[in-house]
């Protein structure tokens, strides 16, 4: 069965109250809500059109640098959700197969969860399944409206329900999955006899029960996968539910945890078995940890980071897009950045490796070859190489490759003035 994907992406978002960032753009530990979506859809669908409208040039730059099967579709001017779905008409006119619809603020859905609604959209026969779930407070939600004998009759949204439909817990979820062929004349007949004018995607509803079509719901269990974020205090909150998933996933998997309440680790990180996480550690990105490593406590991983079997990333160490190779220890107060470190490398406390030219503004590689040890207070100017078993001292800064079995020091001679300090009392 062949599937496409349609994220809604083009709403203004005005309760985040950002003027520069559009509302999907807006990061959960590194990756964006969109890109969240797009990767709970990119293992099992042909293509993913994604409809841009407000600040539509940054989603469609941001779309391009990091989904090769996703392609962008302008809505302008925005009217609604049903209008936002037809944008992708002319491009799907031949189309015989699936669409499934999503929206790009909802980071917490999850792919099994997504496979599973296909599955039951196909075993119905279905022509129009809408996704639901229960909310203990629906507000702002649209209600879902079934028959007498409980099949599924229409969605009202919130703004024109009234009082007895607003007491329906049962609300829409926001996914739909769709036999194209049989649904897409809908969109062309939407009409905008609303509270708000505009042509609502809940409409396709009532049409496909006037067309005698099969329309079905499928209820979420876990409404909390359909969080949708409208604020930055939606943002917060969808993060932590976010972060307590990710972390009961690593424990289950054979991961220490030593504090929960202070440790954020990304969906995008692999950790091995008897790897210890400590207190205060934050980990965003897309990172691969080994098995018996200790990281933290107070450690950042920025994303790009792999940290190879029994490795130690000390306390207060920040790590960018850099290899760790096994049995290597970085000590605490340290920077690692743009580098590969090798085996059975030590890493003195204070050190940094400076990757960064402010005037080119070119990022450089600092490689640190097996058996290397860094003297504390280092700083490695990149592009710089240090051979196998080179030693720097303490407070060394190295601004030329160091060759094998080397010491390199750049320290000043010490200097002692004996009684010093009782002659500046006796002044």
């Amino acid at each position: 069965m062949d599937i496409k994907a349609v994220i809604l992406a083009a709403g203004k978002g005005t309760r985040m109250k950002s003027e520069t960032t559009p509302k999907v753009l807006h990061e959960i530990m590194g990756k964006s809500l969109l890109g969240y979506v797009l990767d709970n859809v990119k293992n099992f669908v042909s293509e993913e059109f994604v409809i841009v409208g407000h600040h539509a040039q940054e989603v469609e730059n941001y779309v391009k640098a990091n989904y090769s099967n996703a392609r962008t579709v302008l809505q302008t001017p925005q009217l609604g959700t049903g209008h936002a779905v037809s944008m992708v008409c002319p491009y799907l006119e031949d189309y015989e197969g699936t669409v499934l619809i999503l929206c790009g603020d909802t980071p917490l859905i999850k792919e099994d969860t997504l496979r599973a609604f296909i599955d039951f959209h196909t075993s119905k026969n279905s022509d129009l399944t809408v996704m639901s779930t229960i909310f203990d407070n629906p507000t702002n939600y649209g209600r879902i409206i079934r028959e007498n004998d409980n099949s599924l009759k229409c969605i009202v949204e919130e703004k024109d329900a009234n009082a007895e439909q607003k007491a329906i817990k049962e609300v829409n979820a926001g996914i739909y999955c769709l036999n194209w062929s049989k649904i897409k004349s809908a969109f062309s007949q939407l009409k905008t006899n609303n509270a708000q004018g505009e042509y609502y995607l809940t409409d396709i509803i009532s049409w496909g029960k006037e067309q005698n079509l099969n329309v079905n719901a499928y209820i979420l269990e876990d409404s909390d996968e359909i969080y949708g974020i409208n604020s930055r205090l939606n943002l917060a909150q969808a993060t932590k539910i976010m972060n307590k998933r990710n972390l009961e996933k690593y424990m289950i998997n054979g991961v220490t945890i030593v504090d929960p309440d202070s440790t954020w680790i990304s969906e995008d990180t692999e950790i091995g078995q008897d790897t210890i996480i400590y207190p205060a550690t934050y980990i965003e990105g897309k990172n691969k940890i080994g098995k018996n490593c200790k990281i933290g406590p107070c450690a950042h991983l920025r994303g790009g980071v792999e940290v190879c079997d029994n490795v130690k990333v000390g306390n207060f160490v920040e790590v960018k897009k850099s290899k760790i190779s096994s049995n290597t220890n970085v000590g605490h107060l340290s920077y690692i950045g743009d580098s590969e470190l090798g085996e059975h490398v030590n890493i003195g406390a204070g050190t940094i490796t400076a990757n960064y030219n402010p005037l080119t503004k070119i990022k450089s590689k600092t490689v640190l070859k097996d058996n290397v040890k860094i003297g504390s207070n280092s700083v490695l100017v990149a592009p710089v190489t240090v051979e196998e078993g080179a030693n720097v001292g303490a407070g060394g800064i190295i601004t030329k490759d160091v060759s094998a079995w080397s010491l390199a020091i750049t320290r000043s001679p010490l200097k002692i003035v004996a009684d010093w300090v009782k002659m500046q009392i006796s002044k």
